[in-house]
């Protein structure tokens, strides 16, 4: 199978993974669904890297990779997906999704802080098409009662939105530490899976110090088997991801993995029901324009 199939593959993944995951969070708190999500995704990445990876690399590598991964772990797996949770309990995941979309916009801007590069005139044009669209997105969100007051509107946007957008730094923050590890341990596969099982860990050790928030809290069935699959759904995705930018160009598979946004929003409603998730025209528009910014700044 091509990159270009596989970056499909891992786009519904996450797609159908959001959808699921939005009916999980629901019913259970937080840090108790990043932490199965955590957990299902480190042992299905464990079993492909036994299966297809040179594991004893890890042992040789040097500290510092592994500890960057880690790093890398902790932003996107550990706090990204936090977040991702939280967004989707509070404002649904179709609301979510595109925001989760703007890590362009963030890589861009982490690219000038870290490397020095510049923005050019077109890249400017994406990042404010980006904007825009969250903007829409987040307008779309707020209370109609706070619309008067331009402070109060203003506060709205920023509670509705600061989640997903907050989501969507840490995972662009995370490549900087990637890029870093695979000069030590060059497996993108092993590297992603030490993140992954690190992050799990270091879950572990936060819910057992927040046990009080959790335990003894009844958790649905329901509950259990939606986030159990959303948990093998993400660790499958991350893989064909993985394998996808193995074969086929970055920007490439950027973008096709892009299509999960859309995707989203045609099955949340479906999965949760469309009086919790309300899929509306502007949220229609402001999706667009994020993919459409994304697209610029992935292909330029």
């Amino acid at each position: 199978m091509s990159g270009a199939l596989w970056a499909l593959a891992a786009g519904a993944g996450f797609g159908l993974f959001q959808a699921l995951n939005r009916q999980a969070v629901r019913g259970m708190d937080i840090y108790v669904a990043t932490f199965v999500q955590l957990l299902v995704s480190s042992i299905v990445l464990v079993a492909i890297s036994l299966a297809t990876e040179d594991v004893s690399l890890v042992f040789s590598a040097p500290i510092t990779a592994v500890l960057s991964f880690v790093a890398a772990g902790f932003f996107h797996f550990l706090i990204g997906w936090t977040l991702l949770n939280a967004s989707q309990k509070r404002i649904g995941a179709a609301r979510t999704s595109p925001l989760i979309a703007t890590v362009p916009l963030f890589g861009v801007m982490i690219a000038a802080v870290t490397l020095r590069e510049v923005p050019t005139w077109l890249e400017l044009v994406g990042i404010g098409i980006i904007v825009l669209g969250a903007y829409l997105i987040s307008k779309e969100t707020e209370n109609p009662e706070n619309t008067k007051n331009a402070t109060k509107r203003f506060s709205a946007l920023l509670r509705t939105s600061w989640m997903g957008l907050a989501a969507a730094f840490f995972w662009a923050l995370s490549p900087v530490f990637i890029r870093v590890g695979l000069q030590g341990l060059p497996s993108p596969m092993l590297g992603v899976t030490i993140g992954v099982t690190a992050s799990a860990i270091g879950y572990a050790v936060i819910l057992l110090w927040q046990r009080e928030r959790w335990f003894g809290v009844p958790i649905t069935n329901e509950a259990w088997t939606f986030k159990l699959l959303a948990g093998l759904l993400v660790g499958l995705s991350t893989w064909m991801r993985w394998v996808a930018l193995d074969l086929a160009p970055v920007a490439v598979v950027l973008a096709l993995t892009m299509i999960s946004s859309p995707l989203v929003i045609l099955l949340s409603p479906l999965i949760s029901g469309k009086h919790l998730e309300r899929v509306t025209a502007m949220l229609w528009a402001g999706t667009g324009l994020i993919l459409f910014g994304a697209l610029l700044l992935t292909f330029i």
